[in-house]
């Protein structure tokens, strides 16, 4: 079953598929309680322990957890203003349509085949999956890196009711030359494989409450209004990696945000024309204010 299941995933242009033990992650929970300890939270994430460390808790009858890669980089672009994961369509959209055809796959050839299917949404933490499913390794700065793509890659998962075997984890890291910890705007990659994320400039760009003095420090240090590829751009492993195979993130590709456009339109027709964009979701006040702390920035530096 699980050669099958990699054979269609390939007609799905999904390269990168392994399969994850179904808990309990008693690992991640030290992991995860250290970083509570330390206040390395920004509260996006899921929140209640148990159901990072136990998924029997969102799927009874769990057996076992697929895990798919999906790489999106299409090559830098000078003229951007948005981080490359928001170039194309809404990664969540994509991934979770994908991750929807493997699961209706599996469910005509698996009698009583239940799942759960999650996309950057679901309460397990998904570089700790793609890892335990041998699909990469980790990176000094937290993100996971595969040969071909470097860490330019969206994470999906399916939680369900078959027995798939596990594959087994990459025993290997980056390089640590620890390029992403001098480079950090925010000094956010903290050099032992974890970041604070309330420095990542990435984070604060999402953030809807008030900026301190600190964050708007840190948003002012490149032009980007909505998100931060630092980390990735200077990793040596991101260095030559392959561009995207699936034409879902190679189509209707956009590299900026507009200011004069985010000035005429309300946050009603912002939402209307951006809704399938990942950067849609904070909705406009959230970007017009990066955009207006890094226009003036630059203002500023003209003058």
């Amino acid at each position: 079953m699980k050669e099958q299941l990699k054979e269609f995933c390939k007609t799905l242009n999904i390269e990168y598929i392994g399969i994850a033990p179904p808990g309990p992650y008693y690992e991640f929970e030290k992991i995860w309680k250290n970083k509570i300890e330390k206040g390395h939270v920004c509260g996006f994430e899921e929140m209640d322990i148990e159901k990072r460390v136990y998924p029997e808790i969102t799927l009874p009858g769990v057996k076992s957890v697929i895990v798919c890669l999906f790489p999106y980089f299409v090559g830098h672009k000078e003229e951007a203003n948005i981080s490359k994961y928001t170039f194309g369509r809404d990664y969540h959209i994509i991934a979770r349509e994908k991750l929807e055809k493997i699961a209706e796959f599996l469910v005509d050839k698996i009698e009583g085949f239940k799942y759960k299917v999650f996309s950057d949404t679901g309460p397990l933490a998904d570089r700790y999956l793609a890892h335990q499913a041998g699909l990469g390794f980790f990176g000094i700065n937290g993100h996971i890196i595969t040969d071909k793509y470097g860490s330019y890659v969206f994470i999906g998962y399916i939680l369900n009711n078959y027995p798939f075997e596990p594959d087994k984890p990459q025993d290997r890291t980056c390089y640590q030359c620890f390029t992403c910890v001098k480079k950090c705007p925010g000094c956010a990659v903290l050099g032992d494989f974890t970041i604070d994320p309330l420095r990542c400039k990435s984070y604060i760009t999402q953030k809807k409450r008030e900026l301190s003095e600190r964050d708007i420090e840190i948003l002012k240090k490149h032009k980007l209004v909505w998100g931060c590829d630092v980390c990735q751009d200077v990793c040596p492993h991101n260095k030559k990696v392959a561009e995207t195979i699936l034409d879902e993130f190679k189509e209707d590709l956009k590299f900026n945000i507009d200011y004069e456009e985010l000035m005429s339109i309300s946050n009603k027709e912002f939402i209307r024309r951006y809704r399938d964009r990942a950067y849609s979701w904070q909705g406009k006040a959230v970007i017009t204010r990066n955009y207006e702390i890094i226009k003036n920035m630059y203002d500023e530096d003209k003058d």
